[in-house]
């Protein structure tokens, strides 16, 4: 009998625009099935599925799908009943198991730190298990912790108890890039943090993926994130069959069945504004400072540019403060102070960046790049106009539609509501004080 099997695949841009090589690798699953004894259902049965290196899949699905099913029988952490997987071209299931997770980072919700051991400790665990010499280790462990954005001499030698949720969360992001390994697989991640900091983590995410490209397999519950962070969503159902795999682009606009339209949920049309990211914005400059400047010279600077205000940035380009002029009237020099200036990077959606402004209270918001340095700043006027194009569009939509004696679709009129609801939410009621120039 023919062999009928059909390997679920896409190739797709990825989310982030990169001119880094790829140190990722392939991903196969061929009529991967996992079957519990005693149970008659298969947890897992006959996945078929091609992940291309460098890209970011999500798995995604309702409670009991085998999403985290799939996702560890990838490093054997659950052995598959039948099947194969390959990883770079080389069947997983010929390799001894511990020697396989040790290439394989693995990344869980709350980073599951050691408690006794500090975060160096904790980073270089993989390391020493591959042998390792201790200068290489050390070093490793500092560009892992400027990577995910803690300063080493101020984070190595901490305990996981002196860290919080978001920060633990980043050393278990760096322990599961200590090796290099070519693929990382990620479950539930940044599920046990508050909104904010997982916004924070998820830009970080796609920051460190811009610039290693790595391989990364990712579970989540959060359909929103599955669109931020996914090159590649596979919406699973009971069996883990795969409902759907594609783009998120492509599955906000064309769900493939009822089962999808459902998971989904209403209002996609709105859920397709988040693929919008800070970055396809023009950003508007103004007048920067580095610390250790003359503060008159700061001063004189911002008022010939007509600003009235100034992002302090430190001696790498990374802003601390957004200060009013007056703050710095009486500095001889720029300081150092850190004022914990919440910034979204370019990565960010258009969403988060305007949660972020309703949050921080300016009319704007300091928009970073790689390494958190600072590129510009995007207005809340400027986010207001995107959603005015948006609707224009769907307004057209709608009027052609109306042209030809037929209803409008439901998304497009869904995205003419979705803009015009946030629009109005944009517009903040004035303020005595107008926001930083």
């Amino acid at each position: 009998m023919p062999d009928t099997t059909t390997t679920q695949t896409i190739t797709t841009d990825s989310a982030v625009t990169t001119d880094s090589a790829v140190s990722g690798v392939d991903i196969e699953l061929v009529g991967v099935t996992k079957r519990y004894h005693g149970q008659k259902k298969a947890a897992v049965e006959d996945v078929n599925l091609h992940i291309p290196a460098g890209q970011i899949l999500m798995l995604v699905g309702p409670s009991g799908c085998g999403k985290t099913t799939t996702l560890k029988m990838i490093n054997r952490l659950i052995e598959p009943t039948s099947g194969q997987i390959l990883i770079g071209g080389e069947d997983a299931r010929a390799k001894d198991a511990d020697e396989l997770r040790r290439h394989i980072g693995y990344v869980i919700q709350g980073g599951s730190l050691f408690p006794h051991m500090t975060v160096a400790a904790n980073i270089a665990m993989v390391p020493q298990m591959l042998g390792w010499d201790r200068k290489r280790i050390t070093e490793r462990v500092d560009e892992l912790l400027d990577l995910v954005g803690l300063d080493p001499a101020r984070y190595r030698d901490r305990y996981p108890r002196e860290l919080s949720g978001g920060q633990q969360q980043r050393v278990g992001v760096a322990r599961g890039l200590a090796a290099d390994p070519p693929v990382i697989l990620m479950d539930e991640p940044f599920g046990a943090v508050d909104p904010i900091t997982r916004q924070r983590l998820q830009d970080e995410l796609l920051s460190i993926q811009e610039e290693l490209r790595k391989t990364i397999v990712c579970v989540t519950h959060d359909f929103d994130e599955a669109v931020k962070l996914g090159d590649q969503i596979a919406i699973l159902r009971e069996g883990g069959e795969i409902a759907q795999l594609d783009t998120p682009a492509n599955i906000l606009a064309a769900p493939a069945n009822r089962f999808v339209e459902n998971f989904i949920g209403a209002g996609s049309t709105l859920k397709q504004l988040t693929l919008s990211r800070v970055g396809e914005i023009d950003l508007e400059q103004t007048t920067t400072a580095t610390v250790g400047e003359s503060g008159p010279e700061v001063l004189q600077r911002a008022r010939t540019n007509g600003h009235r205000a100034v992002v302090v940035l430190d001696q790498r380009r990374r802003p601390l403060r957004w200060d009013w002029l007056r703050a710095i009237e009486d500095q001889p020099v720029i300081s150092d102070e850190n004022d914990d200036l919440v910034t979204v990077d370019r990565r960010a959606t258009l969403n988060d960046a305007l949660d972020t402004m309703l949050v921080s209270g300016h009319g704007g918001v300091v928009v970073t790049g790689r390494r958190d340095e600072y590129l510009g700043i995007v207005r809340i006027g400027a986010l207001v106009n995107l959603l005015q194009e948006t609707r224009e569009q769907a307004e057209q939509a709608m009027s052609e539609a109306a042209d030809l004696e037929r209803p409008a679709a439901p998304d497009h009129a869904e995205a003419a509501l979705a803009a015009e609801a946030l629009q109005q939410h944009a517009e903040l009621p004035p303020t005595a004080e107008e926001g930083p120039q």
